[in-house]
């Protein structure tokens, strides 16, 4: 009995001491959407083959009703990550067209200011630049059928191809003014260096989906390591129960020993009672 309380004893500790209660962090998830940001009225969002820890959510076509902020959450085990950034999905092809100029022209030099104009002819109460290539978050300013975006001192980081739109709210867009492509020519001493070719949203967001799906596995691992931990936890539970039960056993193994010890003490001292009594008689 006593080899068999200390071996359990021993692994009671043993697993006592390889249970750690590490802190489980979800990273944060990122959303966004395909073919871009901006869907013209009615267009349907491509269907594309699932990717590991990539979940698609299919908008069959674009409407004010669908248009609005999104964000996303996922869930590993009974945790739940904190939500993503918001994204903005917005309709197009709801207005009239407007009209995009650039002053004072489409070619410049480094270190000048430059302004783009924005008009359309139906009285709105809101405008937004785009530049092709850059992060969704689109310049805008408010205005009834004309607006400025000024820019500048201007540097080669400012060449592209920018458009505008008007809009009602923050997501019901007209359609897309015509491309206007502004050419910046570096200055004497004017080293800065930008990327000039297009790229669009889904390359970054492809760049990023390399870190993410990293980070995602980190999180696996993590929580294969969060399961072992909690199957050892589970064991030494276990153990302690099994060696509560065994204590619980020995206990009334020795209660009842003692017990039968005094029964014949009681036995033995009456039967020589007797025995003393007939030899008195």
């Amino acid at each position: 009995m006593t080899s068999t309380l200390t071996a359990l004893l021993y692994l009671g500790l043993f697993l006592s001491q390889t249970v750690s209660t590490e802190k489980q962090n979800l990273s944060k998830p990122i959303i966004w959407a395909k073919p871009d940001f901006m869907i013209p009225k009615g267009k349907q969002s491509p269907k594309q083959h699932g990717r590991r820890n990539i979940a698609m959510f299919h908008i069959p076509a674009m409407t004010p009703l669908t248009a609005g902020q999104y964000k996303c959450i996922y869930r590993s085990k009974k945790l739940w990550s904190n939500p993503s950034d918001p994204l903005d999905l917005v309709v197009t092809e709801l207005y009239d067209t407007p009209t995009l100029s650039v002053h004072p022209g489409p070619e410049v030099t480094s270190g000048e200011n430059v302004s783009f104009y924005c008009r359309l002819g139906t009285a709105t109460n809101k405008f937004f630049l785009l530049k092709e290539g850059r992060s969704p978050h689109p310049q805008h300013r408010y205005g009834n059928t004309q607006v400025e975006f000024p820019i500048g001192p201007v540097t080669t980081a400012h060449r592209g191809t920018y458009r505008c739109f008007g809009s009602y709210n923050n997501h019901a867009w007209s359609f897309p003014s015509e491309p206007v492509k502004l050419q910046v020519t570096e200055d004497f001493g004017d080293t800065s260096l930008a990327p000039t070719e297009h790229t669009s949203f889904s390359d970054y967001w492809d760049l990023d989906l390399v870190t993410t799906e990293a980070e995602f596995q980190q999180d696996l691992a993590s929580w294969d390591h969060t399961a072992q931990n909690l199957l050892r936890i589970i064991l030494a539970f276990l153990v302690l129960v099994a060696l509560m039960c065994l204590l619980a056993e020995d206990w009334l193994w020795r209660k009842r020993a003692q017990e039968k010890a005094n029964g014949a003490s009681s036995q033995e001292c009456r039967r020589r009672f007797r025995t003393q009594r007939r030899l008195n008689e």
